[in-house]
């Protein structure tokens, strides 16, 4: 069965931090890149942050890069994404999943989604 259960969202001023975690099935998790996501109202989910299965490759989108840090943790099938200096640009529904490479993450073609955490960057 998959399961996605994403938390740690919240409302956070402007240059502030958060820290999204993401448990996930291990059928979904294992020997997989994971990857978050997020969504705007009004916008289409983009991918953000990835992570290869034993986490030693990192890909981030620009908007992104050099603010958030994704991680994970391969024996609690957890996969985290640390937010720093926030903006509210950043604002949206934060959700993560997984596939066999970045490029599968990208197209991010997947029957099931969590519920989602949301992040409100505002002052």
């Amino acid at each position: 069965q998959v399961q996605l259960v994403e938390s740690g969202g919240g409302l956070v001023q402007p240059g502030g931090s958060l820290r999204l975690s993401c448990a996930a099935s291990g059928l979904i998790f294992r020997h997989n890149y994971m990857g978050w996501y997020r969504q705007a109202p009004g916008e289409q989910r983009e991918l953000v942050a990835a992570i290869s299965s034993g986490g030693s490759i990192t890909n981030y989108a620009d908007s992104v890069k050099g603010r958030f840090t994704i991680s994970r943790d391969n024996a609690k099938n957890t996969v985290y994404l640390q937010m720093n200096s926030l903006k509210p640009e950043d604002t949206a529904v934060y959700y993560c999943n997984g596939g066999p490479s970045i490029a599968a993450l990208r197209k991010s073609d997947f029957g099931s989604w969590g519920q989602g955490t949301q992040v409100t960057v505002s002052s």
